[in-house]
């Protein structure tokens, strides 16, 4: 047995080898001091005193424990959820809602219980991996279509068999572009598909008071399911799928990353009621984050291969080809005080390495500036 053991450490240990000599190799790092270009806290809601101070005080007048004590179906359901699920579901212009304990259980959950064996998904090829993973997970036919390609999707549905579900991003999270949703809907509408959009990168950032691309495009009622999560703008954690009731009680019968797992606790659920009350407030305003992400689109500068992917979101993707390369590039930014990471396969397409900048509300100017002059001084060198 401890040969055993020791044989599959070595064949660990080969296999991550191989990853550093590729420049594929992942590990943990803390940056403290650094300007912050790569966290998804758009909004600054995670470290916002104002929220926080409300916590707090909401904490203080309360009376619970302090974790759930089990799964929402035992012991770890309250009336506090559940008319959470409410107010966000109104919030969104949906009919009802179900939180998950993040946005990777909430597509998990979804897509590995909502079509059989006879049924099809089809999904954007750049879809993410927690949608994926939920793909894997059920038996339904699989297809995926070339990013943002219209004309492939109709091909793909032409052939699709059963209940089909067609899977997006409004805001997709490594290169940061939109999906086409208008056109999509209407795609989905001929083919009688259901469309299912997850809205991880777009809640807070579009729409009003930041409910996301498909209540900007009023298209409500054309989306069979939305997914939206606290981890990104919100900074919180947990998420939520709103859509039909009769979704909502499926979910609660056949999700499994739903039904088997102990519930999120109070605190999380304070924090996620309060974030949400600040853009529901009337004076939430996110058109500083949108200023900062024009004045980096107007002075960045290609160098050669490198070049800014189309997009209007808080993700701002500088295509570096190489991850050697990428990673040299980020390396030296950080070493200039530009907390910026790069990205590469297989979350990218091999080819389409990148450094994944992010912009939020607690940047200024100066540091945008300040982030573009080095790098463009790092790309000449």
């Amino acid at each position: 047995m401890e040969n055993t053991k020791h044989s599959v450490h070595e064949s660990f240990q080969k296999i991550l080898d191989k990853r550093k000599e590729e420049s594929l190799y992942r590990s943990l790092q803390v940056n403290d001091g650094m300007v912050d270009f790569c966290s998804n806290d758009y909004l600054s809601f995670a470290r916002s005193q104002k929220i926080n101070y409300k916590v707090r005080l909401i904490e203080q007048s309360q009376s619970y424990f302090s974790g759930a004590t089990g799964a929402r179906s035992i012991s770890g359901n309250s009336v506090y959820a559940e008319e959470l699920e409410k107010y966000l579901a109104n919030f969104h212009h949906a009919e009802a809602g179900l939180l998950f304990n993040s946005g990777y259980d909430a597509n998990v959950g979804l897509f590995s219980s909502i079509a059989k064996k006879e049924d099809s998904i089809i999904c954007d090829e750049l879809i993410h991996a927690s949608i994926i993973d939920g793909c894997r997970l059920g038996y339904a036919n699989r297809f995926r279509f070339a990013h943002n390609n219209l004309d492939e999707l109709e091909k793909k549905l032409d052939h699709a068999k059963g209940n089909v579900f067609v899977a997006v991003e409004s805001v997709y999270s490594m290169d940061g572009d939109m999906a086409d949703l208008k056109s999509i809907s209407a795609i989905c509408k001929k083919y009688n598909a259901h469309l299912i959009v997850d809205e991880a990168h777009a809640t807070g950032i579009f729409g009003h008071q930041g409910r996301g691309l498909v209540c900007q495009l009023g298209l409500e009622r054309e989306v069979f399911a939305r997914v939206h999560t606290f981890g990104k703008a919100l900074g919180c954690h947990g998420a939520i799928v709103i859509g039909a009731e009769v979704l909502r009680n499926y979910l609660i019968n056949f999700a499994r990353s739903f039904m088997f797992t102990t519930a999120l606790p109070m605190h999380s659920l304070i924090q996620i009621k309060t974030a949400y009350e600040e853009m529901d407030h009337a004076d939430f305003d996110n058109s500083k984050l949108h200023l900062l992400i024009a004045l980096f689109r107007k002075n960045f500068q290609s160098h050669q291969d490198v070049f800014l992917i189309d997009s209007f979101s808080p993700v701002q993707s500088v295509v570096i080809p190489g991850s050697a390369r990428a990673k040299k590039v980020a390396a030296h930014l950080q070493k200039n005080g530009f907390d910026v990471r790069a990205i590469v396969s297989p979350s990218v397409p091999q080819g389409k390495e990148r450094l994944r900048i992010s912009m939020h509300q607690h940047n200024s100017e100066e540091e945008v500036m300040g982030l573009l002059e080095r790098l463009h001084e790092i790309m000449i060198e």
